[in-house]
């Protein structure tokens, strides 16, 4: 599904006034996952209270064992520091990949802000190599900025 109809989508997903919070971001998570071919696990991490850490809230794709994942560690932690994209074409060509899966090949993650604040992030796996584009920046942005919204 092109990322125009996904924005429609995920839009309306997020102004529903009949679902929680958690179940809109669960519906967006299995959304993209769903909608997007190479999208394999889809996430949602924020800044766990006052810690030094991101704690898993809402995901789609196999269970992982990373529920917590400490600022500066694997690719997550990563931006969580740096406030940056961080697209990952190889992670096998990273130092600092903490592997959830030996069939992901690549990882995408964008950081959430809110008032200024980087309070979370969306992290996208991918069992292909280097499938990520500048437009899946710009959308999973647009994502990242909707969902601020209803924070």
């Amino acid at each position: 599904m092109p990322f125009e109809k996904l924005r429609v989508r995920v839009t309306n997903i997020l102004k529903s006034e009949n679902q929680s919070t958690n179940d809109k971001l669960s519906m967006v998570c299995h959304l993209l996952r769903e909608s997007v071919d190479y999208y394999d696990w889809v996430g949602f991490y924020f800044k766990n209270g006052e810690k030094e850490e991101l704690k898993l809230h809402s995901f789609a794709g196999e269970e992982t064992d990373h529920v917590i994942i400490p600022f500066g560690k694997g690719i997550c932690g990563q931006v969580a520091v740096s406030d940056k994209n961080f697209v990952v074409p190889d992670v096998q060509a990273q130092d600092n990949y903490i592997a959830c899966s030996l069939s992901v090949k690549s990882e995408i993650v964008i950081p959430l802000f809110k008032g200024g604040q980087n309070i979370g992030q969306i992290d996208i796996d991918s069992n292909a190599a280097d499938p990520f584009t500048e437009k899946d920046e710009r959308f999973l942005e647009f994502v990242n900025q909707e969902v601020a919204k209803i924070l």
